[in-house]
């Protein structure tokens, strides 16, 4: 069943369109991401399905019921939805047991604890139950926040950016700690974050979203693999850059011709690839015919991975510099010639884009 369903939501803050015509759903059990830049409408779309930012076009459902449109504004305290903002809002006044039972009205005060300490267990906080919010860490306090938006068994869970306030390594462990509660707890859930790899680590479904309209909206794996427009493709990490233009339905780069099925001749394109499509090998020394080779310039090791900078030749083509991502420690020296091979399941082709212009697209064929 779809638990949050919005429609053709417009908001604007004067001239400035937050959000433009967009609509998406969020199934029961489910968590969807909106990711996007700062500015693109993430956060007020969030807070319009919560009931905080006054509706202007468009409608809100939630488990198929209309809380919101343009005949009736259902209070927030009334959608039964959770939420669990950047800063927490824990009252600093109240132990961790009584913050969770703030919101449960309409219980005894036996029952509302009954039921905090049972949401508390489900986020590993009940052993901090008498605490204060100030005594805990700041992963403590996420949880315990979540606990006191799930308490009350809404029907949609809304998050905005939730981690951004820990430091990195924290916001790893919290954030695969928050997914199993999700999951676990069996609520729909929308949670806004800028980060692509916390979309793709959290998501069922990811809603990208530029400048208030959803630019694609699926599963992580759709996102990376089977980008719609160069503003998705890179979107996700960085990417090397070309640009061509058409001839004969394919494009000519120094890693070879790409197909650019369904752009006319002379259309001129960019070509996306990701660092780590660009497979290497070493070479004994360059080719005497000037054919394909790398040539490389630097190379650096990041942990898991490393990351080479490269001269890329091939015959009369214009030499361009990449950079290729290699799994573990792959550290040639610099000028070593390599021999350089493309996953053309990680490349696109896009026609480049004019100012207002939607991108058309063509995918490469392996």
């Amino acid at each position: 069943m779809t638990a949050l369903q919005v429609e053709h939501i417009r908001h604007a803050f004067g001239s400035l369109v937050a959000v433009d015509d967009l609509s998406l759903t969020v199934e029961d059990g489910e968590i969807v991401c909106l990711l996007g830049p700062s500015g693109c409408g993430k956060t007020t779309l969030l807070r319009i399905a919560a009931g905080l930012e006054p509706l202007q076009q468009g409608r809100v459902l939630l488990n198929g019921e209309v809380v919101a449109d343009r005949s009736r504004e259902v209070p927030p305290e009334a959608r039964s939805v959770g939420l669990v903002f950047q800063d927490y809002a824990l009252f600093p006044h109240l132990s961790v047991v009584d913050n969770v039972a703030f919101g449960l009205r309409g219980r005894s005060g036996r029952e509302r604890r009954a039921r905090a300490l049972e949401t508390l267990e489900l986020v590993g906080m009940a052993p901090q139950a008498a605490a204060f919010p100030h005594t805990l860490s700041g992963g403590q306090q996420q949880r315990v926040a979540l606990a006191r938006a799930l308490a009350p068994k809404p029907r949609v869970m809304l998050l905005d950016e939730p981690f951004s306030g820990l430091d990195a390594q924290l916001r790893h462990r919290v954030r695969d700690q928050t997914l199993h509660i999700l999951k676990e707890s069996g609520t729909a859930s929308l949670v806004v974050t800028h980060d692509p790899e916390e979309a793709m680590f959290m998501a069922d479904r990811i809603a990208l979203l530029c400048e208030g309209r959803i630019e694609q909206f699926g599963p992580p794996s759709a996102l990376y693999y089977r980008p719609e427009n160069a503003f998705v493709a890179g979107f996700f990490g960085e990417i090397n850059r070309l640009e061509a233009v058409t001839a004969g339905q394919q494009v000519k780069t120094p890693l070879g011709a790409l197909a650019a099925e369904g752009l006319p001749d002379g259309t001129a394109v960019e070509v996306l690839i990701r660092p780590e499509a660009i497979r290497l090998s070493p070479l004994e020394a360059e080719p005497a015919d000037g054919s394909g080779f790398a040539r490389v310039t630097a190379a650096r090791l990041l942990g898991r991975t490393s990351l080479l900078h490269l001269n890329v030749v091939n015959g009369s083509i214009e030499p361009v510099h990449l950079h290729a991502r290699v799994p573990g420690a792959f550290l040639p020296a610099e000028n070593a010639p390599m021999k350089i091979e493309l996953d053309r399941s990680q490349a696109f082709v896009f026609r480049r884009r004019n100012e207002g212009e939607t991108a058309a697209a063509a995918s490469i064929a392996g």
